[in-house]
């Protein structure tokens, strides 16, 4: 995923929060639920960003390192 989809899934949990915080504050369980499961899931997505940043960074690593050793 690229930035654009950083940014939505940071959207995704913000849009969540706020909709659960006004869910809760009318009383609206099925808004507070809505809200919950978005926030949820754009904190899922942007852990799996950050792993698949973390391997890209690693694979970067081991090439270079490996680069070290056939110069």
């Amino acid at each position: 995923m690229g930035l654009s989809d950083k940014i939505k899934s940071k959207s995704d949990e913000l849009v969540g929060a706020a909709k659960e915080k006004i869910g809760d504050a009318t009383d609206n369980a099925d808004l507070q639920s809505e809200g919950a499961d978005q926030k949820a899931s754009g904190k899922v997505d942007q852990k799996v960003e950050d792993v698949k940043d973390k391997a890209t960074d690693l694979k970067h690593n081991v090439q270079a390192a490996a680069d070290k050793l056939t110069d």
